[in-house]
C-alpha cells in the first residue's frame, strides 16, 4: 500500500496514483463525476451559460448544490468563471480546454445511454 501524500504535482511522463486516497487527479474526478458535476459539464458541452440558465437546464439542483459544484470545477480547472460589473453582476460560466477533455467522454456515456433506452426506459 502506498504511503504518504500525493498532493504534490508529479513531473512530466509520470502519472498520479489514483488509488492512493490524498491524489489530486482522484480529487478531480470525484468532482467531476459527482452527483451534480457531471451535469454542469453535459450542460456546457455546447454554450457557454450563466448561473440562471445552468440552473433552469438542470432540473432538480438547488442553487446551493449549483454554487457549490461551479466552485469546485472552477477551483479544479474544469470550469471558467467571468463576472460582467453590472448590476446585479452577470456571471458567465463556460469549459476550460481541461473541463472539455473531460466532459467529452461523459457525454459520449449519456449519449449511449439515451440512444440505447427505448420509450418505455428499458434498454
Amino acid at each position: 500500500m502506498t504511503e504518504g501524500v500525493q498532493r504534490k504535482r508529479v513531473g512530466t511522463g509520470e502519472r498520479y496514483d489514483v488509488f492512493h486516497s490524498d491524489c489530486l487527479a482522484r480529487d478531480v474526478v470525484d468532482h467531476g463525476t459527482s452527483r451534480w458535476g457531471i451535469w454542469v459539464l453535459i450542460a456546457l458541452r455546447r454554450n457557454d451559460l450563466r448561473f440562471y440558465e445552468l440552473r433552469e437546464s438542470i432540473q432538480g439542483i438547488s442553487e446551493k448544490m449549483l454554487a457549490q459544484t461551479l466552485r469546485t470545477l472552477v477551483e479544479d480547472g474544469l470550469v471558467w468563471r467571468k463576472v460582467e460589473p453590472t448590476t446585479p453582476p452577470q456571471v458567465t460560466y463556460g469549459l476550460t480546454g481541461f473541463g472539455r477533455d473531460i466532459g467529452e467522454p461523459l457525454t459520449d456515456l449519456f449519449d449511449r445511454i439515451t440512444q440505447r433506452l427505448s420509450a418505455d426506459g428499458t434498454p
